[in-house]
């Protein structure tokens, strides 16, 4: 599925509608360079999750936690700054078997081994200054039918 966003409000609404549909398990993988708008993704997927706090880019702390809606929890993870997966892997892996856990990985090259293979991807690139094109690529039965549902 491909889809166009033109603003930065397009982003967060398309976001939001993704935030809506999460169930807690899910694993949602963003890909693109830096500026594409994962972080404004993001935060549209916290508005739909019920998230209060402001969402920030987790570039320099490699991981932020919020609460969410139903007693989920949103854990945005960007592992840019790291060479090998170290102990985020250990992090990471129990995050991903927490079922109230819902995971936002930026740069997830480094982790690969520790994600889940039924995860939602979404590679955002853009071919004009403002306009992203997401292509958002479903990888098994969870995240396929959220792929369906958007």
């Amino acid at each position: 599925m491909i889809i166009e966003v033109k603003t930065e409000n397009e982003m967060k609404a398309f976001g939001a509608q993704l935030g809506t549909l999460l169930k807690g398990g899910e694993v949602i993988e963003l890909v693109g360079d830096v500026g594409a708008g994962k972080t404004t993704l993001t935060k549209g997927i916290a508005v739909g999750l019920g998230v209060d706090e402001d969402v920030q880019s987790p570039s320099f702390t490699i991981s932020r936690v919020y609460l969410a809606r139903d007693n989920l929890v949103l854990a945005h993870y960007d592992f840019y700054r790291l060479q090998s997966a170290g102990i985020m892997a250990d992090e990471l892996n129990e995050a991903v078997s927490d079922a109230s856990t819902i995971i936002i990985i930026e740069w997830g090259g480094v982790v690969e081994g520790v994600l889940p293979s039924d995860r939602l991807t979404i590679q955002i690139d853009s071919p004009t200054e403002s306009i992203r094109q997401l292509t958002v690529v479903s990888n098994g039965p969870i995240s396929a039918a959220i792929e369906g549902e958007l």
